[in-house]
């Protein structure tokens, strides 16, 4: 009797060991229909959320929340097999303290699968971070420009254009890894500096907006595909047109409909007897 091999699902040791080496493939998935067609692509998947700008038309990510976070993630962990998977702790669920953290992160792994969590922030998020990771919690840091700190930064702004500026971003990084960190996401900054904190650490930067020389790279996938049209950001390159093709489709039905084009017999259920002489359907009176 023959077997299927399982596939097996990469781990955080996995995603970690590439540091220096081939580059992370990683992009965003909310759903579970989207992660079933970047599962056999990418070595990571974030739930992140962005999800509340992308899917609920939410002006930041700041509305998001814990459950919201935690249905997304599980509906993804139903859509992948073999992509490591791991879901953003959203805005107030764990800035608290560390016990807070620990709250929400358990529920996210306990509750959706995933292989870990992100959260945002520096330096001032190190003994999180560490008491996080002391309990068997993997965490992927996020530093730079951070969305949840929008209102804070004044809007989404890139960051290390200033020596200041750089020396934080580095710090908030280097201070990331030594909490214990698997990996770090680099968002908005400048491309010297996000070289330079890849060159520093000993962990994977994953860069959105950064440098070429990250570890690995990330991109909303509906900003990849097209979907997402409201604002694409520079640092995106769009792959297709996904968008335009979905409003072309519907343009089109609108019009067999409104002409009775559509449906036509062969998307009708007929009775049995016409489906087998193919001629008219007769009243049932």
């Amino acid at each position: 009797m023959s077997t299927v091999a399982r596939v097996k699902r990469k781990s955080i040791p996995e995603i970690r060991a590439r540091k220096g080496a081939e580059p992370l493939v990683c992009l965003t998935a909310y759903t579970t229909q989207m992660a079933r067609q970047l599962d056999p692509h990418v070595d990571l998947l974030l739930v992140g959320d962005s999800l509340g700008m992308v899917l609920y038309g939410f002006d930041s990510t700041l509305p998001v929340t814990l459950e919201m976070m935690i249905a997304h993630g599980a509906a993804v962990m139903r859509g992948t097999e073999r992509a490591c998977v791991i879901v953003d702790l959203p805005f107030g669920s764990y800035q608290e303290g560390p016990e807070q953290a620990f709250r929400s992160a358990a529920r996210v792994m306990a509750e959706t699968g995933a292989n870990g969590v992100k959260l945002e922030g520096g330096a001032e998020m190190a003994g999180t971070v560490r008491f996080l990771t002391q309990r068997c919690i993997p965490v992927c840091a996020h530093v730079g420009l951070m969305p949840q700190a929008v209102n804070a930064m004044g809007g989404f702004k890139a960051t290390g254009r200033s020596e200041e500026e750089a020396e934080r971003v580095m710090r908030d990084a280097q201070a990331m890894a030594d909490a214990g960190a698997f990996a770090i996401v680099l968002e908005g900054t400048l491309e010297p500096v996000a070289a330079a904190i890849t060159a520093a650490l000993p962990i994977p930067t994953i860069g959105i907006g950064a440098s070429p020389a990250c570890d690995g790279q990330i991109l909303v996938s509906e900003d990849v595909v097209g979907l997402f049209s409201d604002f694409t950001p520079r640092f995106v390159k769009r792959y297709a047109d996904l968008g335009r093709q979905i409003s072309e489709a519907a343009a089109a039905y609108a019009l067999d409909v409104r002409a009775r084009r559509f449906p036509a017999q062969e998307h009708c259920f007929m009775p049995k007897a016409q489906a087998r002489s193919g001629g008219q359907a007769r009243s049932p009176a």
